[in-house]
């Protein structure tokens, strides 16, 4: 027996359009809430000011519709019922009692009982509607019950005076002119829970400002202190831990992190100070057994080199290690350091233009910040015969780019070249030494000031190098 399998059509059944869709929610909340994240300020104060205003004007506004809805329309409502109802008394007794012509008593009970100022005016067509207010709630009411209890044309005007509500009826040969206060007919105290409601948010919000600011001031001297101890700066003196138990304990968690790290600095600094006396005490003997040893000329002037670049090596080690921490900050001008490259530039043989945009003058550490300099300028000058550095000092940052027409260094090897005693055949990281601390010390004292240094392509055909420190 034969079957045949019937296909499912392309857009699938009610099932999959709603699989469809669950599986789409998930894309769609994360979207609204980057969306939400990109215009939210990027403060922690601005953030906590918004946690503590949202809600209340969140609670208020829904309060406020709440009132406005129940409460405001419903006390207009009967209000205004209960105005139009002696208006329709009115009228009732002026059609039940005729024989009073100028209707003196009704006009008389409607003023001491009812407070109305009831006027009887020619049968002159009624006058055009005119333009309702934007609140128009009580033109609403007052229509409605019109409309609903007396049932005869009318016109009412609620704008021209604002104390004074003004209804006209048209009767037979006549027209009713009603004045009534409208306090009779509106709820006009309204306004008075609205300034209660405005007042007392406006004194939560002015007891709160300044305790979110108490609360947030400890938040903002920690990240400057760890800004600054990341930059290489000296802490502020008047660091303490403040403000609540998270705060404290985050303080107080970071000032032992920086003790532990400055006492490993320090540590490794002394090792290897120690460790390059003793060397140096070595390389010193050798020196002078090889001044008092015969021997040919050549021979003596070959170990004499490679005890000189021993030497270098072991200065070159000992800097890395001690990666210039203990400078402290101070002012660099990068004028002058520019006019000192030109004289350098001269004696390599090399063409060199340089830039200056912002101010002159940088607060970093200023001895290892031109190590940094020279070690990356150095390459551009040993690989390569034009070099351009432009500066850039502005906004806080200081961004130094370095172009070059040498043979550059290929983009798999660009990280490669800032791992310590790393050489390659065509490396440009190779210092005087060549150790292959070149660039290594100058990322470990970019970093150390809050910065780093990329490679990049030249517009020149070389090599970029981008250095970008806080300044």
């Amino acid at each position: 027996m034969a079957t045949t399998q019937l296909e499912k059509p392309n857009g699938g059944g009610p099932g999959d359009f709603a699989m469809r869709t669950l599986r789409a929610m998930p894309r769609a909340w994360n979207r609204f809430w980057r969306l939400v994240a990109l215009y939210m300020p990027k403060r922690l104060y601005a953030r906590s000011l918004i946690i503590v205003i949202a809600p209340m004007i969140l609670l208020q506004s829904v309060v406020a519709f709440v009132f406005m809805e129940r409460h405001w329309q419903t006390v207009t409502q009967r209000l205004s019922q209960a105005t139009i109802a002696d208006i329709a008394a009115i009228i009732d007794m002026m059609e039940t009692y005729p024989h009073d012509a100028d209707y003196a008593n009704i006009i008389r009970i409607a003023q001491d009982r009812m407070q109305l100022k009831v006027d009887l005016l020619p049968p002159d067509p009624l006058p055009a509607p005119g333009p309702k207010p934007f609140f128009s709630i009580l033109d609403t009411a007052l229509s409605s019950e019109i409309t609903r209890q007396i049932n005869r044309p009318f016109w009412i005007d609620t704008v021209g005076n604002s104390n004074v509500v003004e209804v006209r009826v048209q009767l037979e040969g006549k027209v009713l002119r009603v004045f009534v206060r409208r306090s009779q007919a509106y709820a006009s105290n309204t306004h008075i829970f609205l300034i209660w409601m405005v007042g007392t948010s406006l004194v939560l919000l002015m007891i709160a400002v300044p305790f979110l600011r108490n609360q947030i001031r400890p938040i903002l001297t920690l990240a400057e202190a760890a800004e600054s101890f990341g930059k290489g700066r000296p802490m502020p003196r008047d660091f303490r831990p403040r403000g609540a138990e998270e705060v404290r304990r985050a303080g107080f968690a970071f000032i032992q992190m920086r003790e532990r790290i400055e006492r490993q600095i320090e540590q490794r600094t002394a090792m290897l100070t120690g460790v390059s006396h003793d060397l140096r005490t070595i390389l010193t003997r050798f020196k002078l057994q090889l001044a008092l040893a015969g021997g040919k000329a050549e021979t003596k002037a070959a170990l004499n080199q490679d005890i000189d670049d021993m030497q270098s090596m072991l200065e070159g080690y000992l800097a890395f290690a001690r990666g210039e921490s203990a400078e402290d900050a101070g002012r660099f001008d990068l004028e002058t350091y520019f006019q000192k490259l030109g004289e350098e530039a001269q004696l390599r043989g090399c063409k060199l233009t340089t830039t200056l945009t912002g101010d002159p003058t940088v607060h970093v550490r200023p001895n290892a910040f031109a190590r940094l300099l020279s070690n990356v300028i150095g390459n551009a000058f040993r690989y390569a015969k034009a070099v351009e550095v432009h500066a850039n000092h502005g906004h806080g940052s200081l961004t130094v780019t370095i172009d070059d027409n040498g043979p550059g260094i290929a983009p798999d090897k660009r990280e490669e070249v800032f791992k310590p005693f790393l050489r390659l055949d065509e490396a440009r990281n190779l210092d005087a030494s060549g150790t292959g601390l070149g660039l290594s010390i100058a990322r470990d004292i970019a970093r150390s000031h809050g910065g780093d240094i990329s490679l990049e392509d030249s517009p020149l055909g070389g090599l970029r190098a981008v250095i970008k420190v806080p300044a």
